[in-house]
């Protein structure tokens, strides 16, 4: 097995070795590259300590000097270069209090998370595979080193690791593996929320973001986001819809683009659904209201797993308005426009399409039909340029000063009546025609 190294890397091996050291590539960038895919990044792990390490390269950085991890720049570009090490006790469920250095390669790579994590490789010595990394990466299986409990309770973020790579590969988890996470799910707990988001997302924004419902089997969502449980449990008693809340929200994440706002705004369009259920005398459920409780409790989830303003005030956005469904006259659509806000489009029509394509086939041709009209609707009013904002329009607060108007409340209502009015009728943003329309409006009052 031969993995072809980048020159700045296999310079970094070759020094520590003629130096009289062991070095290797190590991890995630041996695994992806076995896998064919391009690694993010390349790490080196080494017999020599730290501060041989700095002695032998001319610019470094102590990024992680407790822990044996030092940055060597190489013209410009970092690599970690981390001494062979054995993790003491983990005290947070996440770092180990202290390191003990090793000059024994098996000894750093067995406190590894998974076998697929834990292969080294260098030109001189070949692919180092003590744990059947290469067996699990051909079989497409995530397993941990050693005992999974072990493992799960030196780092729990680890579980979350665990359905992350199996999403991100395609990998199942090996039995065992799975079987320890419910067990230790509640360790969770002691995980940063900035740590739980990072896995999150790049859960969601995988090939296989149906692997959410692995966090829910596994009893890990209901540490971190209980109320998508909630949402698996609810059913939906309605033609049209064939899944319960949180099935639905699985396979309507896996028919939007892997984009972080459309895929977290996927999966908590629905999140009020259990808060708002009602059934009428037909025992059919209704949801009314969902959309803007939910936007609220998207909100709330967001914050508590401390997602950025931006990303929020966006996912937001598109769960209060996935169910608008604005007339396809150009009038009402051109409305629906204003209120809903330029910036939620086109990812509004990818939102309620992964909707619709995840509901029962009941009148589904209609509902993407319905979708398609208004999208081309919405461009061949872009194209036209037609006025949608306050600011889009012909008049101002300077020119309706102009015609006599006060600062004030009443100037603000003139300018929202002359929008509306442009809203109906694009060609009335002249203005001409709206000066006609303030001075008959004055006198009118």
């Amino acid at each position: 097995m031969t993995i072809k190294l980048p020159d700045k890397v296999k310079d970094i091996i070759n020094i520590l070795i003629n130096a009289g050291f062991e070095a290797y590539a190590v991890g995630g960038c041996v695994r992806d590259s076995m896998l064919g895919r391009i690694p993010e990044d390349w790490d080196i792990t080494t017999s020599a300590s730290p501060a041989q390490v700095k002695g032998l390269f001319s610019k470094t950085v102590d990024t992680g000097i407790r822990h044996g991890t030092v940055t060597v720049i190489r013209e410009g570009e970092g690599f970690e270069v981390t001494t062979y090490r054995i993790d003491g006790e983990y005290e947070d469920k996440r770092h180990p209090k202290e390191v003990t250095f090793t000059s024994d390669l098996l000894e750093d790579l067995k406190r590894r998370d998974f076998t697929i994590n834990a292969m080294a490789y260098n030109e001189k010595d070949g692919l180092i595979d003590a744990f059947g990394g290469l067996t699990d990466l051909q079989e497409g299986r995530i397993r941990c080193v050693g005992s999974p409990q072990d493992r799960f309770m030196e780092d729990a973020l680890r579980m979350m690791r665990a359905v992350r790579f199996g999403a991100q590969l395609g990998f199942s988890i090996e039995e065992e593996t799975k079987n320890a996470i419910p067990l230790l799910a509640g360790n969770l707990q002691e995980i940063s929320a900035e740590r739980i988001q990072a896995e999150l997302v790049k859960l969601l924004v995988s090939d296989h973001p149906e692997e959410m419902g692995t966090v829910y089997e596994t009893g890990m969502s209901q540490i971190f986001l209980p109320e998508f449980g909630r949402m698996m449990d609810m059913p939906q008693n309605n033609p049209h819809h064939i899944y319960s809340v949180g099935q639905h929200t699985i396979v309507a994440l896996q028919n939007i683009p892997k984009d972080k706002v459309l895929r977290l705004a996927m999966l908590l369009h629905d999140v009020a659904k259990p808060e708002c259920q009602s059934t009428d005398q037909a025992g059919i459920y209704h949801f009314y209201g969902h959309p803007a409780k939910g936007a609220q409790m998207a909100g709330d989830i967001l914050r508590r797993l401390k997602f950025d303003n931006e990303t929020i005030s966006r996912v937001t956005a598109l769960v209060t308005w996935h169910d608008e469904l604005p007339t396809l006259r150009e009038a009402p659509v051109r409305r629906a426009i204003h209120r809903i806000g330029l910036e939620q489009f086109p990812a509004l029509f990818a939102v309620k399409r992964a909707d619709a394509l995840a509901k029962s086939p009941y009148k589904r041709e209609e509902k993407l039909a319905y979708i398609d009209q208004f999208e081309k609707m919405y461009w061949d009013i872009m194209d036209k340029q037609q006025c949608l904002t306050l600011k889009d329009l012909k008049m101002d607060g300077k020119g309706l000063m102009q015609l006599g108007m006060k600062p004030g409340r009443e100037m603000g209502e003139m300018l929202e009546y002359l929008l509306q009015c442009v809203l109906e009728c694009p060609e009335q943003n002249t203005r001409e025609t709206l000066s006609e329309l303030v001075k008959n409006r004055k006198k009118l009052e």
